[in-house]
C-alpha cells in the first residue's frame, strides 16, 4: 500500500494471530489485484485492453459502479479516469505541466465515457482507471469484514491513516468507550491537531500534506481537479467519519475537491467531519 499499515486486535483474543494473518493477506490480495504499478494486475489488464470490450469479475464491476456513483454524485470532480494528469504533474521533480500539457490530458478524462453492463466493460482507447483513491479503502473494509466474520468486534484497522475501527473498547471498568483517534496536523504531520472519539466505523483524511512541491511560495499538492487539471488548494485537510472507510474517504476527497462548497456539501451529507484550512482554522461539523 505504498505506507505503513497496523492491525490493532485485542491481545486477549486467542485466535488474533491467525485472524491478522487472514487479514493481511486480503489486504495484499487487494493491492496485487488493483495496483497500477504491478503490470500483471486486473488494473494494469483493463488499461491495457482500452478502446475495446473486456469481461471483468463482480468485484471489479463492483468497486467501478461504486466510482461511477462517485463521479455522479460529484459533479465529476471525483473521477478514477482523472489519474492520467500524473503524466504532466511530477512532485517528485517539482514539474508543472504547461497549458497545452494540461489541456491535452484533460481530453483523456470524462468517467461518462465508460460503458459498464453487467460485467462487460468498454473505455475509450485514451482513457486509464486508476483505483488509488478507493483502493485502501476498500481494502481496510475488506479486513474488517473478516475480523467480525471470527467474532472479534473491538479493533483498529489503518491502511496508511485510512481507518476502519471495528468496534469501542472496554476500559477498566468493564465499560465500553471510544477510541481518541487523532488527526494529523497538515504542517507537521508526525503530530495531532485534534484527537475525535470513534466507537466504530471508517475514518479516513484526505490532504494537502501527503505529496506536494512548492514553487515561488505556493504549494501544489497530489489532489488535483479534472475541470481544471490544477491542485486543489482551498482546505489543507478533510477529515470525514462514516460508517465505512470506503465511504469515510471518497466523501473526504470530494471535499477537497469542492473546494470553497465543501462544508455546506459535508452538512447535506450528514456526517461528522473536521475541515482544516491552510492557516489552521478547523471547522467541526456534526450531523444535524
Amino acid at each position: 500500500m505504498a505506507s505503513p499499515c497496523c492491525l490493532h486486535l485485542p491481545a486477549a483474543e486467542p485466535q488474533a494471530g491467525r485472524i491478522a494473518r487472514q487479514m493481511e493477506s486480503e489486504v495484499r490480495r487487494i493491492e496485487q489485484k488493483y495496483s497500477r504499478y504491478q503490470p500483471d494486475s486486473a488494473l494494469s489488464q483493463i488499461n491495457q485492453r482500452a478502446g475495446q470490450s473486456t469481461t471483468i469479475d463482480n468485484e471489479t464491476a463492483y468497486l467501478i459502479n461504486y466510482a461511477r456513483v462517485c463521479y455522479e454524485q460529484s459533479d465529476g470532480l471525483f473521477d478514477i479516469s482523472s489519474g492520467v494528469l500524473r503524466h504532466g504533474w511530477d512532485f517528485r521533480h517539482a514539474q508543472i505541466p504547461s497549458a497545452s500539457q494540461r489541456h491535452a490530458l484533460q481530453q483523456r478524462i470524462g468517467l461518462s465515457r465508460l460503458q459498464l453492463h453487467g460485467q462487460q466493460l468498454t473505455m475509450p482507447a485514451d482513457m486509464e482507471l486508476d483505483l488509488g483513491g478507493i483502493g485502501k479503502e476498500y481494502a481496510a473494509d475488506a479486513a474488517a469484514a473478516i475480523a467480525r466474520q471470527a467474532g472479534i468486534h473491538s479493533g483498529i484497522i489503518d491502511l496508511g491513516g485510512d481507518l476502519h475501527i471495528l468496534g469501542p473498547q472496554t476500559g477498566n471498568d468493564g465499560e465500553q468507550q471510544p477510541w481518541m483517534l487523532g488527526v494529523r496536523h497538515p504542517r507537521q504531520p508526525e503530530q495531532a491537531i485534534a484527537r475525535l472519539p470513534v466507537y466504530q466505523g471508517g475514518m479516513a483524511t484526505s490532504g494537502d500534506y501527503e505529496r506536494f512541491f512548492e514553487h515561488q511560495g505556493r504549494r501544489y499538492c497530489h489532489l488535483l481537479n479534472p475541470h481544471t487539471g490544477w491542485p486543489v488548494s482551498y482546505w489543507a485537510s478533510a477529515t470525514v467519519l462514516a460508517p465505512s472507510c470506503l465511504l469515510a474517504g471518497t466523501l473526504s476527497a470530494i471535499a477537497m475537491l469542492r473546494e470553497a462548497q465543501a462544508e455546506n456539501w459535508l452538512r447535506q451529507q450528514q456526517v461528522h467531519a473536521l475541515l482544516i484550512a491552510p492557516d489552521l482554522t478547523i471547522t467541526p461539523l456534526t450531523p444535524d
